[in-house]
């Protein structure tokens, strides 16, 4: 079988020690190198054509034009992890380029080798160049590994734990590992948020207090209460698990009250957003004291009232409806008219809402009616809460 002449090879660290023999082999052999200027620099020895960019659609073009020459790509760390590696093949394939991928070695398993702690067990987050909830993911699991680069710094990840009361978890900075100046550095958040750290770093956050199991219907006086209305938890779990919300979704909460409802769709797409709109300013200064209590930096506040603000929103795969203000149809074609295929659950403590719910087209509705024990002196009695109808827009 003959080879491509095009190899997209992970380098690794950096281009000697963490090297592997197959990309060694294969820099060696190259008519060109490609890659970013701080890789290129690391086989000057070798006195091979260069060519320096890091921007996918300008290689495959330089590739294109190169004949059968034989090219080596090279990429830091490994090509399957967040690498460029994966838009640069799409752009091969586009224009029938064959090639053959060599890994590395990834950042990650690099840092954890430093520290003796296995790799198998880490969530991955990257932070170069792109949003995440560092948060949250940090709250739903013990080991995180977030890739830093760009704008983002460790200092401002540490800050943003501390402000979600996030700050006594255990934090390790690698800075330029594999390189003559690595520094690890440990601490706890808190302690970490006035750290500089080089452009070229990672962390790994260990988190013993992590979330054991996704909390559904948590209970009403674990949340900072107000004067602001909220669902309660019998209602709010059965609402919450008919939308069927997905790690990655896009959620918008209208009328968020307490943001008891945002709290728990934010537990559920931790790469995700949720979009909290209340009109009331002073609900929603409470509710974001519940999403930093919760350690939910996938909720988003919007203040204002819902058919204004809700033009500005992204497309939501999910729509929860705890409060109209009395414009229900127009909220549910805005919705509608963002993505047609949306989920739509309401909830309805009177029968004009419930018929004003026929907006929604083909429903299903359930009544909960729940009573809750109180102590009357020596005994026990249930007392009763007041009915309410939770609304599932059924899709077509």
């Amino acid at each position: 079988m003959t080879e491509p002449n095009v190899i997209i090879a992970g380098v690794g660290m950096e281009c000697s020690d963490s090297l592997t023999v197959r990309a060694k082999n294969a820099a060696e052999s190259a008519d060109i190198l490609i890659g970013a200027g701080r890789i290129l620099r690391g086989f000057e020895y070798l006195r091979k054509e260069t060519f320096c960019s890091y921007n996918a659609c300008e290689i495959a073009d330089f590739i294109c034009g190169k004949g059968d020459k034989k090219i080596v790509v090279l990429m830091s760390g490994d090509c399957g992890f967040f690498s460029g590696a994966r838009k640069l093949s799409e752009e091969l394939d586009r224009r029938g380029v064959k090639y053959e991928t060599i890994p590395g070695i990834a950042s990650p398993v690099y840092l954890c080798s430093r520290l003796g702690i296995g790799w198998e067990r880490l969530r991955f987050v990257s932070l170069h160049g792109a949003e995440a909830n560092i948060v949250r993911e940090v709250c739903s699991n013990e080991y995180v590994f977030a890739l830093l680069g760009g704008e983002k710094d460790c200092g401002e990840v540490c800050r943003k734990l501390t402000e979600y009361g996030r700050g006594k978890v255990t934090v390790f900075i690698g800075e330029e590992l594999g390189y003559p100046g690595e520094k690890i550095t440990k601490g706890l958040a808190e302690e970490l948020s006035g750290v500089i750290t080089s452009k070229l770093c990672s962390m790994l956050i260990v988190n013993s207090e992590y979330e054991k199991y996704l909390a559904s219907g948590i209970p009403d006086d674990e949340f900072i209460r107000g004067k602001a209305p909220m669902t309660k938890a019998e209602v709010r779990c059965s609402a919450v698990s008919k939308l069927c919300i997905g790690e990655n979704d896009i959620c918008w909460d209208i009328g968020s009250g307490t943001g008891s409802v945002s709290v728990e769709m934010a537990l559920r797409c931790p790469r995700g957003k949720v979009y909290a709109v209340e009109k009331d300013g002073e609900a929603a200064e409470l509710s974001e004291e519940n999403f930093r209590k919760f350690g939910c930096d996938n909720v988003i506040s919007v203040c204002g009232r819902a058919e204004n603000v809700i033009k500005e929103l992204p497309a939501p795969d999910c729509v929860f409806i705890g409060g109209s203000g009395g414009v229900l149809s127009e909220i549910v074609s805005a919705a509608l008219s963002k993505n047609p295929s949306v989920r739509i659950v309401m909830t309805a403590v009177t029968l004009e809402t419930l018929s004003e719910s026929e907006c929604l087209g083909e429903r299903e509705i359930v009544e909960i009616t729940a009573a809750r024990t109180v102590r009357a002196g020596r005994y026990t009695m249930l007392r009763g809460e007041n009915p309410v109808f939770v609304i599932r827009r059924l899709s077509r």
